[in-house]
């Protein structure tokens, strides 16, 4: 997985420890809630929006450096535009197990000591 660390720092350097930790832990949720509804929809073959839903975790991604789970995401979002359904079952596979890994607990990156 390939992350930057930067937006993170950056987070932790504007607003100090304690509410970086929380504003961190919130975006993080929010990717977690946003990965399950999406899984949700594809699980139920439900199509309406998952692109608009596909760019906000996008967004989201970029804004914590998770750079693998953003390229990913449009990713599924180009094969979901260009209607090939194996392409998106494959990408789609890949997107789960991308925030899998991203929103482990034991991640490093997300170790304050090393920000």
């Amino acid at each position: 997985l390939r992350h930057d660390a930067e937006p993170i720092a950056a987070i932790y350097r504007d607003l100090g420890t304690d509410s970086a930790e929380q504003v961190v832990m919130r975006a993080l949720a929010q990717v977690a809630v946003t990965m399950a509804g999406l899984a949700s929809q594809v699980h139920a073959h439900d199509m309406s929006d998952l692109s608009r839903h596909l760019r906000r975790l996008q967004r989201m991604a970029d804004n914590l450096g998770m750079i693998s789970l953003a390229l990913v995401a449009g990713d599924v979002r180009s094969c979901l535009a260009s209607g090939d359904s194996t392409a998106f079952a494959a990408v789609w596979a890949r997107l789960i197990r991308i925030a899998e890994g991203a929103l482990s607990p034991d991640k490093e990156w997300l170790d304050r000591s090393l920000i």
